[in-house]
């Protein structure tokens, strides 16, 4: 029995010895592979410049017709035509809706024939009166009669109007929600009106920045859905207090749109100018890393033998404005720095610049 347990724990012994070289043999291989020099990262390279950025006040907005409304029915009543379509452009008092009317325009011409009537009647107590034929009590009353009329006459042809829906100022109409023959009831929605030339922009910008604002002062907006292109306008209006909530104040800036590009609800990044503009250090977007650790780049520099290698180092951004970034610390004017190729770059690792490539650094490294 004691030899078979012998027997047992040699062979363990020669199976884990074994096992135990062939670990160490890989082990020490793959030691033999790091310690090989890595061969050089490919990047592109430009350098940090220093440039004259207008300041600006950034802030999200919304764009607000300059009007805009729900066409309405103040009168219920059954739709007998449509005048319009939708998307149509229309001018001011242009008819959208004709609701059945009949019951209305036999009524005024009853309230019509009722002034007649009493029109003649206060004729005659007027001559009366002036042969003192009849008492004043009967003239009093002859015009009365008169009076009532013509009052029911004219609420007989202001019901009879209000059957005609007309658009209330110049615009562009929207998708139309009534059909021939439907039923509106007293509010129902028709169609959307807006008037898009010009249009506003309404945005907010932190109190503190109060005494930097002004009427008229120069804008710029960008939208999602033209990312190439910037709309210039003024500030119209600054709202009169500032929002106890939000501790914010309320701009209002109008745009032209005689192009027809913009439309109300759409997003805008808003860009107020300043009047001063400042020298700054600037790099390209893509030469940044953005972390929850601090930004940082890598700056070029020469090590042994004239290598080129990449330093990391952390800085402190600004503003961004058209694919450029300022660097407001920890980077001077004319040093030379990754453009791109930062995803394959860790600290001091030998790099070749050629920048007859372009490089995709659509994953950042992060910290």
């Amino acid at each position: 029995m004691i030899k078979r347990i012998v027997i047992v724990l040699l062979a363990l012994a020669v199976i884990l010895g074994t096992v135990f070289g062939i670990k160490v043999k890989q082990f020490r291989q793959m030691e033999e592979m790091l310690a090989q020099p890595q061969p050089p990262a490919v990047i592109t390279a430009t350098e940090a410049l220093e440039e004259h950025w207008q300041p600006s006040l950034q802030a999200a907005g919304s764009l607000v017709a300059v009007n805009g409304t729900d066409v309405t029915t103040e009168i219920g009543g059954i739709i007998s035509s449509i005048r319009f379509e939708s998307g149509q452009t229309v001018k001011a008092g242009d008819v959208l809706l004709q609701l059945e009317a009949s019951v209305d325009k036999a009524a005024l011409d009853g309230a019509k024939a009722e002034r007649r009537l009493s029109e003649v009647q206060l004729e005659r107590a007027m001559d009366l009166i002036k042969r003192k034929a009849i008492s004043t009590s009967d003239y009093d009353s002859a015009k009365a009669s008169f009076d009532a009329a013509q009052a029911n006459m004219a609420e007989k042809a202001a019901k009879l109007a209000q059957k005609t829906i007309r658009a209330p100022f110049a615009g562009s109409l929207g998708i139309r929600d009534i059909n021939l023959g439907e039923y509106l009831s007293p509010g129902s929605r028709i169609v959307n009106l807006q008037a898009l030339n010009p249009i506003y922009v309404d945005y907010a910008l932190p109190e503190r920045y109060l005494r930097e604002l002004a009427v008229d002062q120069t804008v710029e907006v960008q939208i999602a859905a033209y990312p190439e292109q910037v709309f210039k306008g003024k500030i119209e209006a600054i709202e009169s207090g500032i929002d106890r909530n939000t501790r914010s104040i309320s701009l209002r800036a109008i745009l032209d749109n005689s192009a027809g590009l913009l439309r109300p609800g759409m997003f805008a990044d808003v860009s107020t100018v300043l009047p001063e503009a400042d020298v700054v250090v600037t790099v390209p977007r893509t030469a940044i890393s953005f972390s929850t650790y601090g930004d940082f780049l890598y700056v070029i520099e020469k090590g042994e033998g004239d290598v080129l290698i990449a330093k990391r180092r952390q800085v402190e951004t600004g503003r961004t404005q058209q694919g450029r970034v300022i660097v407001t610390k920890g980077l001077k004017p004319g040093e030379q720095v990754v453009r791109t190729g930062l995803v394959k770059l860790r600290d001091g690792i030998p790099i070749v610049i050629d920048n007859s490539i372009e490089l995709n650094d659509s994953e950042a490294p992060q910290e």
